[in-house]
């Protein structure tokens, strides 16, 4: 029997979310890929002073693009 060695990523700031490939991925382009501050996105909403629909709207942009830290498209 195998074993996935990946726990999953809690939430740092609110410490109740599971986070997403994509929130993991757009706290990594917009906090810097060496941050090691990963937060939900409503936490980062926050934390950065704009809307969740705003970050959305660039994790589809940076999905588009073809970021490999996102979910495919």
């Amino acid at each position: 029997m195998t074993r996935s060695s990946k726990k999953p990523q809690i939430c740092s700031d609110c410490g109740e979310k599971t986070l997403s490939k994509n929130e993991i991925g757009l706290c990594k382009k917009l906090l810097g890929e060496q941050s090691k501050r990963l937060i939900c996105i409503d936490c980062l909403a926050q934390f950065l002073d704009v809307t969740v629909e705003l970050l959305q709207e660039k994790i589809e942009e940076f999905q588009e693009e073809g970021c490999t830290l996102f979910e495919p498209k």
